[in-house]
Parts: C-alpha cells; sequence; structure tokens
C-alpha cells in the first residue's frame, strides 16, 4: 500500500530532540504533582502507557528549524501534551473505549466523574502552564485549537451513527479533531524562535496537513492493523458509530449492499466474524483502502511542499521524515 520499503524509524527522526523529550516527560511528570493524590496517580497512569508524543515532538523540531535556543520549547510541549491527554481520556468516556494504548482506559479504573474532572484539570493546568510565560499570542493559538478540537468532537457526536456522513463532512472532523493541533504545535515552534510571517504561516500549513494525513491513516489502521499492534479492538471506530474514509467510499461505490451491512454494524454496535470478513472482502474488492490511503498521501506530500520555504538543513529533513513515517504508520 505504502511507497515505503521498510517502516520510518521514528526515533531517529526524534533523535536531535532526544534530551527535549525526556524533559517534556519530567515536566508532565512535574507539572502533574498536586496534593490530591489522584491527580498525580492517575497522571502517571497516562504517562506510562505510552504513546509516540509525535505532537510534543513536532513543536520541538519546529522550534529547532527556526533556530529557538530558550527554554519555552520543552514548557509548550508539555502543554500540548496536557491539550491531547484531555482529549484522550474524555474521547474514552465518549466513546466508551475499553482500551486506550493497550491498556484499560483511564475511566474504566477510576470512574466516569473522576475520569472527567481529570480531563478538566488537564485542560486547565495546560493554559496554566502557558500563562507562565508573557506570550498571550501563543495561549491565543493555543485556545483557538483547543476549541476547534471540542467543536471537532461535537461535531462527530452528531454525526455518530449516520451512515450518510459524506466525505466534506467526515474531513472536516479530521481537522478539527486532529490537523489544526498540529498546525498549532508547528506555528508554536517557529513564533518561538521570531521566523517571518510567511514560514509562520508554512510550518502551520506543514502541521496541519500532517495532522490530515495522521488522522486519515489512524482511521484507516481500524481496517488494516493487528489488534495487538493497533491497542484497541479491530474494528472499534465502526462499532462505535464512527464511519470514516473507507467505509464512505465503499458505501459510494457499492451502494446499497455495503450500506446495508455497514447500518447492520453500526445500529448493531458490534460486528461478527463473518459480518467483518464479508466487510473485508468488500473493502478489497473495491480498493478503497487504497483510495483512502491516495488521500492520506496528498496531504503528506503537500506537507512536505509546505517546508520548501526552509533551506536545507538537518531540522528540515526531519521534519520532511515525518510524512513519511505517518504514512508507513502500523499503529
Amino acid at each position: 500500500m505504502s511507497d515505503t520499503e521498510s517502516p520510518i524509524d521514528l526515533t531517529q527522526i526524534f533523535e536531535p530532540i532526544r534530551d527535549d523529550l525526556d524533559a517534556v516527560e519530567l515536566e508532565f511528570a512535574r507539572q502533574i504533582q498536586s496534593r490530591v493524590e489522584l491527580i498525580p496517580k492517575i497522571g502517571k497512569y497516562i504517562q506510562n502507557s505510552g504513546g509516540k508524543r509525535v505532537r510534543p515532538a513536532l513543536l520541538l523540531m519546529a522550534s529547532r528549524l527556526a533556530a529557538y535556543k530558550g527554554d519555552q520549547a520543552v514548557l509548550f510541549a508539555s502543554v500540548v501534551e496536557f491539550i491531547h491527554t484531555a482529549t484522550l481520556v474524555h474521547d474514552d468516556i465518549i466513546d466508551d473505549s475499553g482500551v486506550r494504548r493497550g491498556q484499560k482506559a483511564v475511566h474504566l479504573r477510576w470512574g466516569n466523574e473522576i475520569t472527567v474532572l481529570m480531563g478538566d484539570y488537564l485542560y486547565i493546568k495546560s493554559m496554566g502552564m502557558a500563562l507562565t510565560h508573557d506570550t498571550l499570542d501563543v495561549v491565543r493559538l493555543l485556545c483557538d485549537v483547543t476549541l476547534k478540537m471540542i467543536e471537532g468532537e461535537l461535531q462527530q457526536l452528531k454525526k455518530n451513527g449516520d451512515v450518510e456522513i459524506t466525505e466534506d463532512e467526515h474531513l472536516d472532523i479530521v481537522r478539527r479533531k486532529t490537523a489544526y493541533l498540529f498546525g498549532g504545535c508547528a506555528e508554536i515552534g517557529g513564533r518561538l524562535g521570531e521566523v517571518p510571517e510567511p514560514q509562520a504561516e508554512a510550518l502551520r500549513q506543514y502541521g496541519f496537513n500532517l495532522g490530515v494525513a495522521f488522522q486519515l491513516i489512524d482511521d484507516l489502521l481500524d481496517f488494516t492493523s493487528a489488534e495487538p499492534t493497533l491497542g484497541k479492538p479491530i474494528g472499534s471506530d465502526l462499532c462505535e458509530g464512527k464511519v470514516t474514509l473507507p467505509v464512505i467510499y465503499l458505501m459510494q461505490r457499492d451502494g446499497k449492499a455495503s450500506s446495508d451491512l455497514v447500518r447492520q454494524i453500526v445500529e448493531a454496535g458490534s460486528v461478527t466474524p463473518d459480518e467483518w470478513q464479508e466487510l473485508s472482502l468488500l473493502l478489497k474488492e473495491h480498493r478503497v483502502i487504497d483510495s483512502a490511503y491516495d488521500r492520506a498521501r496528498e496531504s503528506a506530500e503537500a506537507a512536505r511542499r509546505n517546508l520548501q520555504v526552509f533551506p536545507p538543513s538537518a531540522e528540515r529533513e526531519a521534519l520532511m521524515a515525518l510524512p513519511d513515517y505517518v504514512l508507513s504508520r502500523e499503529h
């Protein structure tokens, strides 16, 4: 499916900022401390679940590209990880997910009430951290992308279970839920280095396009990855009522037969082995996985083009490699 012959090594891409990423982990642990002992306990549980830290790494790499030398990059990278983590714990309640990154979801361990408040705490804490520096423009940007993420969640809830969702409606959710935060991370990195406005805008567009590709591949993995690798049950998106691009393409091409099957799975909230096999065969027959992948590749290629305004450098090459990693993801 991918033009990439072997998986891209994310560790190698992030090697130049390895120390900064370690500092982000320490900052996250430091900032999650509280006299309310449940907060650091849950925070440590979330942090230990792993995650690739793509969003903070994107901010750190963009700040390196912008020749920024100060300590604010680590702080703001921690802020975006707080925001992303808050979104995840709220998402799992909304979706009633049982597993996140291969371990029991937070709300199943501590209950919905505590988990909602933990997500709220992470959101407010992130803004409090951002306000420790005189960077109101960055705080406004963070507020804007966070509001867009919440709007995306509301849009997704509104369209949940709707097998008539259009491609444009789905892509709007993708942009709001994922792409704007990616764009904000890259833009913040550039603004910390005080790059000229055209370069700041190029970084924003780079992150935005990278985020679109990232989410489209994430949606694809629900149909192409193995459950132990994915870290959650296969087909869980569709069972939760999320009709994503491969399924939208399938219903466009196959019509009523596929629509009836998809509707049956969505309404039941589960999928039988026979239904999954039938769906998988239809996806293959109509080549919709390839089409959805091609759509992700278009966004990845657009992201690389956005970086052309910067002169060649090791930092630019690292950012150029990120879209290749996104396209080669297996989990």
